[in-house]
């Protein structure tokens, strides 16, 4: 068996990291842009707490699908930490992780980086692919979240 794979994207938000931070862990933030469209989750739990779990009910063009897990790490605004494990997975496949870091770039950005590790070697390249359509779906929420703080 191949070791366990990670999947990294990096991508500057147009916001500070404690808002970029907060949108991480906040239910309804996560309904406008957690899972790559067309993809949208349905109903979205969450418990922001050290041991506290999530879950997302997604329904795709062909199929329905759950997300689930438990923080692992909470350390505002720098850094938040969960479990992930995808209902189409199937049974016997490991929970993987997934550790967002936000550090301070330029004026009042984010460099967000999304390490999704512990995968399988043939989901890495979806994962890459599916976390780089949503931070980009994620800049486009607060990029209009921000303008009106600003």
């Amino acid at each position: 068996m191949t070791d366990p794979a990670i999947a990294v994207v990096r991508h500057v938000m147009p916001a500070p990291p404690a808002m970029v931070y907060d949108a991480w862990l906040d239910p309804h933030s996560l309904a406008e842009w957690m899972c790559p469209r067309p993809a949208r989750p349905t109903t979205i739990t969450c418990d922001p707490r050290v041991g506290g779990a999530y879950r997302f009910d997604v329904e795709d063009t062909e199929t329905t699908l759950t997300i689930t897990g438990r923080y692992l790490h909470l350390d505002p605004p720098r850094r938040i930490a969960f479990t992930w494990y995808c209902s189409v997975w199937g049974p016997g496949v490991p929970d993987s992780i997934v550790t967002v870091s936000f550090e301070p770039h330029g004026h009042n950005e984010t460099l967000m980086t999304i390490e999704h590790a512990q995968l399988r070697p043939d989901l890495v390249d979806r994962h890459r692919n599916g976390w780089s359509r949503i931070a980009e779906q994620l800049t486009a929420i607060l990029g209009r979240a921000f303008e009106g703080r600003a």
